[in-house]
């Protein structure tokens, strides 16, 4: 009778063993499944920067186009702009590299 009472046990023991085991597989899973669901995130984030990157470099061409005709006006507009892309390029610089 302690036999069976013993090997109960036992088998309570393995499966409570597998129950954490289990649980650290779904664990796993999940965070694998949010990484993968972030990862589609990064995607669609770099084709909004390209997309934006295109715009801005249209954008710039017409401007040059403008400040070559001696348009003073494009002319302050262009090195306005080439002066705030530098300092926003510096500031993430800034932060990325902890300069």
């Amino acid at each position: 009778m302690s036999e069976s009472y013993e090997r109960e046990r036992q088998n309570n023991s393995r499966l409570d063993s597998l129950a954490t085991k289990v649980s650290a597989l779904r664990g796993v899973t999940v965070d694998i499944y949010d990484s993968a669901r972030d990862t589609t995130l990064i995607d669609s984030s770099t084709d909004t920067f390209t997309s934006f990157s295109a715009s801005l470099k249209g954008s710039a061409g017409r401007l040059g186009r403008a400040a070559q005709s001696g348009n003073k006006v494009a002319v302050l507009k262009l090195a306005g702009i080439i002066v705030a892309v530098v300092v926003v390029l510096y500031w993430i610089l800034k932060l990325i590299f902890g300069w």
